[in-house]
């Protein structure tokens, strides 16, 4: 690895990285071919990936039939919180006509594209274009070294893959049946958000290609619910992003819907009106002063700001406020739209927040604002 970036943060932290599912899919898929054109399986198996890391996959699944050969190899996602580590990823190959090059097929546990919006056709197997491309790769090299001609037909499946990918961003994006073979290094980075961002991106990316004119940014499945029975928007209009609104707002910036709601709980939404992007609790915090400096905008006297600036929670905060008749969370839900648009930076969207309790109860709503509100 190179010493900064990533691999610094991996060398700091101690943590173990592991494979993508793209990664397991090649290693699979180059031992599949090499029993099939030599009779041997290679155990363990050693690919390349595309920053030239030349890692070893040990083989749990080895079989033959007249005309293709199976591998499986175990996922080992490292010290990533990963919900497909260890899982089997099989790869059948079967020989085609000189001339057919490579036909990749979705098996058990491989999801089908159902939407346009992501970067394959609907219709195709759940393969990203990386993988291929590393599956390909493969299979020529594996085809030059034992004198075959490289025309072969590419099964992926995943044991339990319908199961776990219950567990994902694939049935709300259009991907049925299974799990996504997924990554752009092979690498998984432990910790590196990286996955979800990119989850956020593909949301953007299908509710655009689907025509729709409004999503929304949620925290969890409460805010789901809630801006589902305000505004009736399909679920492929809903973005779970979690902690990283800087994430969907610089996505939109640069591909850009007529109008972004965002929603979620009160305390979340609060850091965004402060100025923070990243919504998690280990890396933002509520700030209680900045509540009660709010509050005072919206006549809070001193005794109740000096209350809300000792209160244990911002939900604590916000109730103060609700039985004194000030509107903190309708303040919050503004100043967070705001901060929102700054982070557009003129994009031609327009935003509205909507601040919920833990029960789903609305207690702050903004107008929407900026371009075309």
């Amino acid at each position: 690895m190179s010493s900064g970036g990533r691999a610094a943060q991996l060398k700091h932290t101690g943590l173990r990285p592991g494979w993508t599912t793209g990664a397991c899919a090649t290693a699979a898929t180059t031992a599949a071919y090499t029993a099939l054109l030599t009779g041997d399986f290679p155990d363990p198996v050693t690919i390349t990936l595309p920053k030239g890391h030349t890692p070893s996959f040990a083989l749990a699944v080895e079989s033959t039939g007249p005309d293709s050969a199976t591998a499986g190899v175990v996922k080992d996602a490292g010290d990533d919180p990963d919900v497909t580590h260890g899982a089997l990823i099989r790869s059948t190959v079967r020989l085609l006509p000189a001339g057919s090059g490579v036909v990749f097929k979705a098996g058990e546990g491989v999801g089908t594209v159902t939407l346009p919006g992501l970067p394959l056709d609907v219709g195709e197997p759940a393969i990203n274009p990386v993988p291929r491309q590393m599956m390909r790769d493969h299979v020529a090299e594996v085809a030059a070294a034992h004198g075959g001609t490289g025309d072969v037909e590419i099964t992926l499946s995943v044991d339990h893959g319908a199961e776990i990918a219950r567990s994902t961003w694939n049935p709300r994006i259009g991907i049925l049946g299974g799990l996504s073979i997924l990554g752009t290094t092979g690498v998984v980075v432990p910790y590196s958000c990286s996955a979800w961002i990119d989850s956020i991106r593909r949301g953007v990316d299908v509710a655009r290609a689907g025509g729709l004119t409004h999503v929304a940014g949620c925290t969890g499945s409460t805010s789901e619910k809630t801006v589902t029975g305000l505004y009736e928007l399909p679920e492929i209009a809903l973005l779970d992003m979690g902690d990283f609104a800087g994430a969907v707002l610089k996505y939109i910036r640069r591909h850009p819907v007529d109008r972004l709601t965002l929603c979620g709980g009160f305390a979340k939404l609060s850091k965004l009106a402060a100025g923070h992007l990243d919504l998690h609790s280990a890396r933002s915090q509520v700030d209680k002063g900045f509540l009660a400096d709010l509050a005072r905008t919206g006549g809070a006297t001193e005794a109740l700001a000096a209350e809300i600036a000792d209160a244990n929670t911002g939900l604590a905060a916000l109730r103060l406020c609700e039985a004194a008749g000030v509107p903190l969370g309708d303040l919050v839900a503004a100043r967070a739209r705001d901060e929102a648009l700054a982070v557009l930076r003129g994009a031609p969207v327009a935003v509205d927040v909507v601040c919920i309790d833990r029960a789903g109860v609305v207690v702050g709503r903004s107008t929407p604002a900026g371009p075309g509100a």
